[in-house]
């Protein structure tokens, strides 16, 4: 049987199988590892079954050879994005800063107190905190819409977050030049 009777899959396996020595020492050459190489070649064997029939290949020699490389290459881009057991244990060992049940419940107990505090407020200093400190409007705004003074508002916000901190049991931080301008 020729060369010409046989299909490209067989010629090119044949070459492979007649060339193996040959391409496994170019190969570690290029990969510089006499294993990956023949993992490569391995793998090119399989490849070489999925070979097109229609275009005869001018060169077999160095097809299989192009094919081991870009072989390498896939399998080292393979490598490069699996993770160590390290990584991965690294990882798992986060810790979990969900609050739990007792922070849940402390957290809720603690709204419900809020909400009382708010209740007992009388109704402007108790607006005028919702709309500063839970709405986020500028003070100047707020005294506007209430047709107040702005240090009317800043007293009435000062009022209701002392009445708050007392209320929850927590110490009222203040910052210097009042509440912080939005901007």
């Amino acid at each position: 049987m020729s060369d010409r009777d046989l299909s490209n899959r067989a010629r090119l396996r044949s070459q492979l199988t007649e060339s193996y020595e040959d391409l496994v020492k170019r190969l570690t050459w290029r990969l510089g590892s006499r294993d990956f190489a023949y993992e490569a070649l391995h793998e090119t064997y399989v490849r070489l079954g999925r070979v097109a029939e229609a275009t005869p290949i001018q060169s077999p020699k160095d097809y299989i050879f192009r094919v081991a490389i870009n072989v390498a290459k896939d399998r080292q881009r393979a490598e490069n994005y699996r993770v160590s057991a390290a990584e991965v244990d690294a990882v798992l060992d986060i810790d979990d800063e969900t609050p739990g049940p007792d922070r849940i419940a402390e957290a809720r107990s603690d709204i419900e107190a809020f909400r009382r505090a708010l209740a007992e407020l009388p109704p402007r200093p108790r607006e005028v905190l919702r709309s500063i400190s839970i709405d986020g409007a500028r003070p100047q705004d707020v005294a506007d819409r209430l047709h107040v003074s702005l240090r009317t508002v800043e007293s009435d916000l000062k009022r209701a977050l002392t009445h708050c901190a007392n209320s929850l049991g927590r110490n009222l931080v203040q910052r210097l030049g009042g509440p912080r301008p939005k901007v």
